[in-house]
């Protein structure tokens, strides 16, 4: 065995990166920590690199998957979890991924096996906060066997357990996940895009017009509304504007407000920018991520300014 730093292998290795790098953002629900983890995790590879010319990318790839998960297993074993208050999501490191990302980290994996680890439902921000609440360990088994299709075998080996371990592992990840996700997941999975298209213009159009009675008649009565790293979740469409209106929205004192509509976790969201009083432009607010249920907004989940640049948005408009 010789070690190899052919740029043929480089290129090799590096078509795989994106998709490395949504792994190690379901691994730990951050999109930041997955830019550092990804990195440590080819950092490992080029390190441990030994291989005959010729390697084939198919035994490249599940390789990487190995690293890249034990990397994020240490990162995890250092970091600690924020207790909430009770009835809150607990889960304070969440941040949106944004589709056209996962589109290019789809299309590099085109032609692969494995290329199902893109679906909606492995990316949408409901499965990432129940995943989120699975300890370290039972949370890489689900992922290496429901989402990336791995065996028992395979995967009781990277984790160094057996493969009955790693069976009931599966299965109580399996039961804990499924307590944890939305009821009714599967249909609001599903819908029509027109109609989403349709509500997602309507909540632009009443945003920006600060109409109240309006945006309540589009979210669902018990809709929540969650803003990630804040420890809480506000459920029903009246609290939630209650919150809002308390700090200012809708007042005149809280500015114009503008919209831009993108796409995060498989889902709509809406940038908005507000002007102030008294300023010359309207400034990065937040991106609203939606989830559609029945032809209502039945989740707002909010982020602040910051991830605007991996949206490719501007600062201000």
């Amino acid at each position: 065995m010789t070690t190899t730093t052919e740029p043929d292998l480089a290129a090799r290795l590096e078509r795989h990166r994106r998709e490395i790098h949504v792994h190690c953002y379901r691994m730990t629900g951050s999109y930041e920590d997955a830019q550092d983890l990804t990195q440590e995790a080819f950092l490992r590879a080029w390190r441990r690199l030994e291989a005959p010319d010729g390697t084939p990318v198919d035994a490249l790839r599940p390789w990487l998957y190995r690293i890249a998960t034990n990397v994020c297993l240490d990162a995890l074993a250092r970091r600690q979890r924020t207790p909430g208050p009770e009835g809150t999501a607990e889960i304070t490191w969440l941040q949106p991924y944004p589709d056209e990302l996962l589109e290019r980290a789809a299309a590099d994996a085109a032609g692969e096996p494995e290329a199902v680890v893109f679906a909606k439902e492995t990316v949408e921000l409901a499965y990432l906060v129940a995943v989120q609440h699975l300890p370290p360990r039972s949370r890489a088994v689900l992922i290496l066997r429901d989402v990336l299709g791995w065996s028992a075998k395979d995967t009781a080996a990277l984790l160094d357990i057996t493969v009955a371990a790693a069976n009931s592992a599966l299965q109580r990840a399996r039961t804990m996940l499924q307590e944890r996700l939305p009821e009714r997941r599967e249909e609001w999975s599903a819908e029509a895009d027109e109609a989403e298209r349709a509500l997602v213009a309507r909540y632009v159009r009443v945003s920006e017009e600060h109409d109240t009675e309006g945006l309540v008649a589009l979210i669902r009565e018990d809709g929540a509304w969650s803003m990630p790293p804040e420890p809480m979740l506000v459920r029903g469409n009246r609290q939630m504007m209650a919150c809002w209106e308390q700090g200012g929205w809708g007042s005149a004192e809280f500015g114009d407000v503008r919209c831009r509509v993108t796409r995060a976790n498989g889902s709509p969201a809406v940038a908005v920018y507000v002007r102030r009083p008294g300023d010359d432009a309207h400034r990065a607010l937040a991106i609203d991520v939606l989830r559609i249920e029945d032809g209502l907004v039945a989740e707002i989940v909010t982020f602040v300014p910051a991830v605007f640049p991996w949206f490719g948005l501007p600062e201000t408009l």
